[in-house]
């Protein structure tokens, strides 16, 4: 699975936690390519690649310009914590020949962000995660990647929160 790399806003465009959502995408990528650790990468989008620059309101360079500090963080720090964990989650919902190993490390990125916001909490809605997660997939690629990423997403957000899927046990 491969496609463009370079995001896009995002389609509603102005939403600061659609923003610290591509920026964890990206710090998570940024952390598995460089291997730094999470806090460090954290701290280097703060310093240097959240928040618009002077003349320049778009994602130029890998920069973030509208983007949740906190919610950012928090997404990064608790997919880095749970890494173990959510990779196991996310391996349970992937076809036996697409193991985790093989998914484009943007994509690996993209679904350990949602699982993180899907595990271990209520808020936001699961259905939140899923579209928000979706319009950033459509962002960084043109390809199947994106329907892929809702398909998993949506495994993983019935698994990880049945009571939001009422209708789920009715197929």
């Amino acid at each position: 699975m491969s496609g463009s790399r370079k995001p896009v806003p995002p389609r509603r465009g102005g939403r600061p936690r659609t923003g610290s959502r591509v920026a964890a995408v990206q710090a998570l990528y940024q952390s598995e390519q460089s291997g730094e650790p999470a806090e460090a990468v954290i701290d280097q989008f703060i310093r240097h690649r959240l928040g618009a620059l002077p003349g320049q309101d778009g994602f130029e360079d890998g920069r973030v310009p509208e983007a949740d500090v906190r919610l950012f963080a928090a997404i990064v720090r608790k997919a880095a914590a749970n890494g173990e964990t959510l990779d196991t989650v996310i391996s349970g919902h992937l076809d036996a020949d697409w193991p985790l190993a093989r998914l484009d490390p943007v994509l690996r990125a993209l679904l350990r962000a949602g699982g993180a916001e899907l595990w271990g909490g209520a808020e936001p809605p699961a259905r939140v995660v899923i579209n928000e997660y979706l319009d950033i997939a459509h962002g960084f690629f043109s390809g199947e990647e994106p329907r892929f990423a809702n398909g998993v997403l949506d495994a993983m957000a019935r698994a990880l929160r049945p009571e939001e899927f009422p209708s789920a046990g009715r197929a």
